[in-house]
């Protein structure tokens, strides 16, 4: 399967302050790391104020040689990012948005970011917060489209070492089914699928109606969310024994245990270089392709 950018994709791009700084930040890592694929895509980057600074502070501007400058985050820069999520003229709006979050900061909870993520979740669009997260979707996008893979991330795709975490609203159930049958095939290569509750209880149902009895306990299912199965899972990130984790969100509904999402996400920022969360169907949809062409490079 051949696939080709229908235009240079234009990239949201804020990092909270603890990610800037350092000549080992997340910031610089991902930049630096993800050189080859940045190289090839030659996107458009949109970055909010000081990261841009910290980028020119690290020299890192012969990367990112399409810059779009936004304004500080004080002077509502990442309002702006929001709007350039909903956008509907192409040229200014955003494609994906990495936003590098450091979850002990507290502007990372600020309305605007709060509004960013939700906003990327209802019109499609990748919401990128962690570093390991970001460098695998540059990857995923440039290599599909004919670079050569960046063999620094080799293992992170030996999916049989891996450990996967499979989540969803009650309104998302049945796009998760969907999307686990259409993208069996890459799931079942993982060592390890986790979910929580009613979702592993679906999931082993498919599963057993795919590969028989060997399906039966294909997802090892944990409480349901608000009992506490988003902790449970949580614990696994923070061991790095999850590394992905798909999180089917329905961002119209208010959630009594929204304190719990929050808690996983968290989880996967506090370990940036390691975790990643994806958090809406199309999104995940592309992911899981590209992936298994990835995988099997």
């Amino acid at each position: 399967m051949s696939f080709t950018v229908a235009k240079k994709l234009r990239i949201g791009l804020i990092a909270n302050r603890s990610h800037q700084d350092a000549q080992d930040s997340a910031l610089v890592q991902l930049l630096r790391g993800s050189r080859q694929a940045i190289t090839f895509l030659q996107p458009e980057f949109v970055v909010v104020g000081r990261t841009l600074d910290a980028m020119v502070m690290h020299g890192l501007l012969d990367i990112c040689q399409h810059v779009e400058r936004f304004p500080y985050g004080r002077d509502g820069g990442l309002m702006k990012l929001v709007s350039r999520v909903v956008d509907s003229d192409p040229a200014k709006a955003v494609d994906a948005v990495i936003y590098l979050i450091d979850p002990v900061d507290p502007s990372s909870v600020f309305p605007e970011a709060v509004a960013l993520k939700r906003q990327c979740v209802i019109h499609r669009k990748p919401f990128l917060a962690t570093l390991a997260g970001a460098r695998e979707w540059l990857e995923l996008e440039a290599t599909v489209n004919g670079a050569p893979t960046d063999p620094a991330l080799n293992a992170s795709f030996a999916l049989n070492n891996e450990g996967i975490a499979l989540i969803a609203h009650d309104a998302m159930k049945e796009k998760m089914l969907a999307l686990a049958e259409k993208h069996f095939n890459v799931l079942d290569k993982f060592a390890y699928r986790y979910a929580t509750g009613t979702t592993g209880g679906l999931l082993n149902q498919l599963a057993k109606k795919i590969k028989g009895e060997a399906g039966r306990d294909w997802v090892q299912p944990f409480l349901s969310g608000p009992l506490g199965g988003d902790a449970q899972l949580a614990e696994l990130v923070l061991d790095r024994k999850i590394r992905r984790i798909l999180f089917l969100e329905d961002p119209h509904v208010a959630r009594q245990h929204e304190a719990d999402i929050q808690l996983l996400e968290r989880a996967a920022r506090t370990v940036t270089d390691f975790a990643q969360v994806f958090s809406e169907v199309e999104g995940a949809d592309r992911w899981l392709t590209f992936l298994s062409e990835r995988s099997a490079a």
